[in-house]
């Protein structure tokens, strides 16, 4: 029988995530003629911060505020771009395309997974010259004793349940942690007409101290009239409790969350709940940009691992850029500017446009770029995570996938594991289905702590495709071509 000839979708450019970086990023590049595809998740335009922006049922935009609303107009120049759009698509995949004649370089072969309406998910593949990962961040893992029972989620957790399908906590409700993120749901969850108990609140009071010299720059950013804004509101509703410096969540009878016990000014207390949302803050999602090769650096401020690029988010690896709080933790409206910024840079490299018009297509942004980071660093100092939350000790779960321990993880740095790879030999840890998203920090800081090294010199997880769970039968759905009949052909006639 004659083999089918499948011809794979060629692009210049190839957006991941599309969040506000992605979305810009990828408007951007098609506006300079770049042929872009924009490769999502999701099954709608928006990332996490403006998840469900097109779609909400939350129709009050005095609920989720005015800065949530500003995704609406990411969303009309996208669709107006002429970029391809893959919804509800994962990558799992991204191969090096073999050189071209010449030795330069081909690009990428990128392998994702559709599923749609309940559908089996089916795999596919496309060609590009070039990649911007625009992945964003995640929550900062927050191993407490019982964050793993029913009814402890996260704030950004609680967030997406009330964008996406207008559900909010009933019951008595805690949030618990620190950082921008737990403030603002409280004010959404307060316009939202949700009761809140309390807010134990776990910066500490000396970190105001530490964050002061910044507080220049923040003065003039535009976070000090927002943050103002959010803090009175939320001050005025809802019991803070200051100076948290332990947690623990306790079930009840039926296993169920139903109490959560606190440390402050020395004294232990407990309040009976029916829901605690934790947080601690964001830090870059890096697994696909550790998987494609990028090398990444420990950032020493916001005790997380970041991908190493310039100015044009620019990566070690040729044809790879990253965008947005992927690279570096800014903001919405900074992932903005730097998608656009990596957009020019990308069609420069490509030969699209000139140097001397990317710079002059770059100025504004990089001008807004730098108006939209203003006072980062203060922010950064004041909700900078206490220790003992990063750095859990006895029982409390680390590795969700595998249920390993902090008391096994630092066993097992004691008696020599080296770093997280070896780990994996030890506890299995990083090897179930979020592939080290949920307890990759908490290792590395874990075996740092315990044999006094810098977690920069302990290292992270090494990262291999797939990046994400796919079935055989997925990888059944590939199409095929010439490559991968020669990969299987043992013997020619």
């Amino acid at each position: 029988m004659a083999s089918i000839s499948v011809e794979i979708p060629q692009y210049d450019l190839l957006v991941v995530g599309a969040g506000p970086a992605g979305l810009a990023a990828a408007t951007h590049a098609a506006g300079l003629g770049l042929v872009t595809a924009l490769i999502d998740e999701q099954p709608a335009p928006g990332g996490q911060i403006y998840r469900a922006v097109g779609s909400t049922p939350v129709q009050d935009r005095n609920i989720l505020g005015a800065d949530y609303w500003h995704g609406l107009e990411l969303l009309e120049p996208f669709a107006r771009s002429g970029a391809r759009y893959l919804s509800s698509a994962t990558v799992w995949s991204i191969n090096r395309l073999e050189p071209q004649a010449g030795g330069q370089p081909a690009g990428f072969e990128v392998a994702y997974s559709v599923s749609k309406g309940g559908e089996e998910p089916q795999a596919s593949l496309l060609h590009c010259r070039h990649i911007i990962l625009a992945t964003g961040a995640q929550e900062r893992p927050f191993p407490i004793p019982g964050w793993t029972l029913p009814g402890v989620i996260t704030a950004g957790a609680g967030q997406i349940l009330l964008k996406t399908s207008g559900v909010v906590p009933e019951g008595r409700t805690v949030l618990a942690g620190g950082g921008p993120l737990l403030y603002l749901l409280a004010y959404q969850y307060l316009n939202a007409g949700v009761k809140l108990d309390a807010i134990l609140e776990t910066t500490a009071s000396s970190q105001w101290l530490q964050a002061l010299p910044h507080a220049w720059s923040f003065l003039r950013s535009p976070y000090l009239g927002k943050g103002l804004t959010l803090m009175r509101a939320v001050r005025k509703a809802v019991p803070i409790v200051s100076g948290v410096t332990a947690l623990e969540a306790l079930a009840g009878a039926n296993g169920q969350l139903a109490e959560v016990r606190y440390t402050a000014g020395g004294q232990s207390r407990s309040m009976a709940v029916d829901q605690l949302l934790l947080h601690q803050g964001v830090v870059p999602n890096t697994n696909l940009s550790r998987a494609v090769g990028a090398e990444h650096a420990w950032n020493d401020l916001q005790d997380c691992w970041e991908p190493v690029v310039d100015a044009w988010g620019a990566t070690s690896v040729p044809q790879l850029s990253i965008a947005g709080d992927g690279a570096g933790i800014a903001g919405a409206m900074a992932a903005e500017h730097r998608g656009r910024i990596a957009a020019v840079h990308v069609a420069a490299a490509l030969g699209r446009i000139d140097t001397a018009a990317r710079d002059r297509e770059a100025a504004p942004h990089q001008a807004a770029l730098a108006r939209a980071t203003r006072g980062r660093e203060f922010l950064e100092v004041l909700y900078r995570p206490a220790t003992q939350f990063r750095r859990p000790v006895g029982d409390t779960i680390v590795c969700r996938c595998e249920e390993a321990t902090a008391e096994q993880v630092r066993h097992a740095a004691r008696i020599g594991c080296q770093g997280p790879n070896q780990m994996k030999a030890f506890l299995r840890c990083g090897m179930g289905p979020c592939q080290g998203r949920f307890c990759g920090l908490t290792v590395t800081e874990l075996i740092a702590d315990e044999q006094q090294r810098h977690p920069r010199d302990v290292g992270y997880y090494r990262l291999r495709f797939p990046t994400k769970p796919v079935t055989l039968g997925e990888i059944a759905t590939l199409p095929q071509t010439p490559a991968s009949r020669e990969a299987v052909v043992r013997f020619k006639k």
